[in-house]
């Protein structure tokens, strides 16, 4: 480590991201439980909706950080479609890091390696609700003519990975709105 590096980054150069396995579901389950456990923006149910993407076949792609043989951090990305049709866009989301390893670079980690493994699998962007000073950072932003019902618009946010944003009404899978 050099004098300009803090703990943080030594922490972060041990972390490890890679593809979701069937041995980590029972660790990601809790591990997304615990992560938005005591938000007040959370349903509670967050960690069901995990596996109800994963069941239905519906998360595209799924990463874990992991930290010595713990995994630490999650994040899915699922299709979406805009009115109606499948045009290659993909909603992130949950998101989840544990409670005593946020600040540390994890999320950032995961949301930067899950939309790099996006482009080459064809994706033409993807979608988020989140915190606009957290998102923000990898390129999304408010796209007016991108809509998703029933959320405050300013936190509904969008990424073209092929510099194009189409305009519609997005629909996340089912699992999204089932009471999961």
């Amino acid at each position: 480590m050099t004098g300009s590096e803090g703990p943080l980054a030594a922490k972060a150069r041990e972390i490890l991201i890679r593809d979701e396995a069937p041995q980590d579901f029972d660790a990601v389950r809790v591990l997304v439980a615990e992560a938005f456990g005591g938000r007040p923006y959370s349903n509670r149910r967050e960690h069901l909706l995990v596996d109800a993407l994963r069941d239905a076949g519906a998360m595209t792609l799924a990463l874990v950080a992991e930290d010595r043989g713990e995994v630490v951090g999650h994040v899915a990305f699922s299709p979406v479609r805009i009115d109606g049709r499948l045009r290659g866009w993909y909603g992130l989301g949950p998101l989840a890091v544990l409670p005593d390893r946020q600040g540390e670079g994890i999320g950032q980690a995961l949301v930067r390696a899950g939309l790099a493994r996006l482009a080459p699998l064809g994706a033409r962007g993807c979608v988020l609700l989140g915190d606009p000073a957290f998102y923000g950072r990898f390129g999304f932003a408010v796209q007016p003519q991108l809509r998703l019902d029933g959320v405050p618009p300013e936190y509904f946010m969008a990424l073209a990975l092929d510099g194009l944003v189409p305009a519609g009404t997005v629909a996340y899978h089912a699992a999204f709105s089932e009471g999961t």
